[in-house]
């Protein structure tokens, strides 16, 4: 797998993980997970990691997995990638990686308040992979053999270059719309 092929599967893989954080952060707010309970002095996740974000971010990532099911054949029958080459996700993994992307930043959040980073408060590096070593520690744990099959060492090299000009560059443009009150 060289090329656009190798781009078109690590993006297409990771497309459900992808999703959640931005739907919570749409449809957050409410009673937030940590029920405002402390740990050494600070919040353990703080108010903007919630129970209605989490629910929405969970389904919007499944649901764009099964979506991308039906879309596959379509998107190969173009005649640019050979048919089978997108990957298709497994109920298994249609749950696992917006779940392992919702709990990786979930854990990142908890990190930060122990580090005594405010709420938005940029860790550099965490910010960028947290949800995407959380889907992928997750995905491998619940479809270990779709996650060997799909997350080559080139997908995931691609994933981890990839995701951080991904994660900045869509960052940047729910700062400009008024989505987010930081621009990373």
């Amino acid at each position: 797998m060289v090329g656009l092929e190798l781009l078109a599967v690590a993006v297409w893989a990771m497309l459900p993980a992808y999703v959640p954080n931005n739907a919570a952060v749409l449809a957050g707010g409410g009673r937030p997970i940590d029920g405002g309970r402390y740990l050494g002095g600070s919040r353990l996740l703080g108010d903007g990691k919630t129970w209605r974000g989490g629910a929405a971010g969970l389904l919007a990532g499944a649901a764009l997995a099964l979506a991308l099911n039906a879309l596959a054949p379509l998107v190969e029958s173009v005649g640019v990638l050979a048919p089978g080459t997108l990957p298709r996700f497994p109920v298994a993994a249609v749950l696992a990686l917006p779940a392992g992307a919702l709990a990786g930043d979930i854990a990142a959040s908890f990190v930060k308040r122990r580090l005594d980073r405010e709420r938005g408060a940029p860790v550099p590096g965490l910010d960028q992979l947290d949800f995407v070593v959380g889907a992928l520690v997750v995905t491998a744990l619940v479809a270990p053999g779709w996650f060997v099959d799909v997350f080559t060492l080139p997908v995931v090299v691609v994933v981890l270059v990839l995701t951080p000009l991904l994660h900045l560059g869509t960052n940047a443009a729910a700062y400009r719309l008024g989505l987010k009150d930081e621009p990373y």
